[in-house]
């Protein structure tokens, strides 16, 4: 892909940062695009500010296929204002030209305008920013789909977290807090663990120092947990299973340590347990539009009554360059692979 340097930008066009070729952050670079156009059941928002996740990342390493039909820019959530799309669509979902929204998109969030389905558009939360909004679709729809309605988390249960500092862990401490569940997390510092507790999490494992089975069993009396959000899976998914109580849910939503599992099979049968897992980019709108309402129903009470923060490490300017990094987004891809993170990365624009 060519640079922006080389190109003249109209009226007609916008700003985006694009991957011109797999690899470091340093391939996520300044481009223009055409502006694009809302469809039919579909709203564009003017972007204020683009969340960073972890797909992104595989996707710039040629890890992610970007699904079909969906734009090859990177970006999976935006926050903004609606500028124009499908009237009637807006109308039936409560919004207007004008108004100032949060999306789970399949892609193109790093841009200027951004087309979004209007089911997966949701009310910027009463009392946050825009920067804030934008951290909020990718995280809390995977926490939602995978805790809740996979992992059937319940009020006095317990959740066991893998890397409660990511920004799928911040959010789901605080949503499984506010359902009234236990939380217990695991994270690779002393530090980061004392982040997770003034978060909300009742128990925090450093990794690294401490056997987290062996800690979950003593936290729990031996009884184990309920449900495990796991990020991870390679080796730890045997582990997990023997860290579940009876009836226990093992939810799997990234593989970063590797596709391939040995477990004990016998504690499956004998403790009836679940070994779940899904992805969210694929799955059709109408699946993504009940998880919408689903967070609008009950989560964004909880954010708008102060029971759920935003946790945000850094704000970059889109197209603010440093060294050999041309775009925010290549240095905010640059701080997620260090690892140094607590909570959600996010580019303005």
């Amino acid at each position: 892909m060519l640079n922006a340097k080389s190109r003249t930008l109209n009226a007609q066009t916008m700003n985006v940062i694009e991957i011109q070729s797999y690899g470091a952050p340093s391939v996520l670079v300044p481009g223009s695009r055409p502006d694009p156009v809302a469809g039919a059941g579909e709203l564009l928002i003017r972007v204020s500010a683009s969340g960073i996740n972890r797909p992104d990342v595989l996707q710039r390493t040629g890890n992610y296929p970007v699904p079909p039909g969906a734009s090859d820019i990177p970006g999976l959530e935006v926050a903004g204002v609606v500028v124009s799309g499908d009237a009637a669509a807006m109308a039936e979902a409560g919004l207007a030209v004008g108004d100032r929204v949060c999306a789970l998109v399949a892609g193109g969030g790093y841009a200027q305008l951004c087309v979004a389905p209007v089911a997966q558009c949701l009310p910027v939360p009463t009392g946050l920013t825009d920067t804030e909004a934008a951290s909020l679709p990718e995280t809390f729809f995977t926490v939602w789909s995978n805790v809740f309605d996979r992992g059937r988390l319940q009020a006095g249960e317990t959740l066991l977290i893998q890397g409660g500092t990511s920004g799928i862990g911040v959010t789901a401490i605080q949503m499984a807090k506010a359902a009234g569940a236990t939380v217990i997390v695991t994270a690779g510092s002393d530090a980061k663990c004392q982040a997770c507790l003034a978060l909300g999490a009742d128990h925090a494992i450093n990794y690294k120092t401490t056997d987290f089975v062996a800690e979950v069993k003593r936290i729990t009396g031996g009884v184990g947990v309920n449900v495990v959000l796991d990020m991870v899976a390679g080796d730890y998914v045997a582990r997990e299973v023997e860290a579940l109580a009876e009836d226990g849910r093992l939810v799997l939503i990234a593989v970063q340590g590797g596709i391939k599992s040995e477990f004990n099979a016998g504690l499956v049968l004998r403790r009836r347990l679940t070994i779940t897992g899904s992805t969210l980019r694929p799955r059709p709108v109408a699946f993504k539009a009940a998880i919408a309402q689903s967070l609008r129903q009950t989560v964004w009470p909880w954010i708008e009554s102060g029971s759920i923060k935003p946790v945000i490490h850094t704000v970059f300017g889109a197209m603010d360059a440093v060294g050999d990094l041309s775009t925010g987004a290549a240095q905010a891809h640059a701080l997620m692979e260090s690892n140094q993170h607590v909570g959600k990365l996010v580019v303005t624009w």
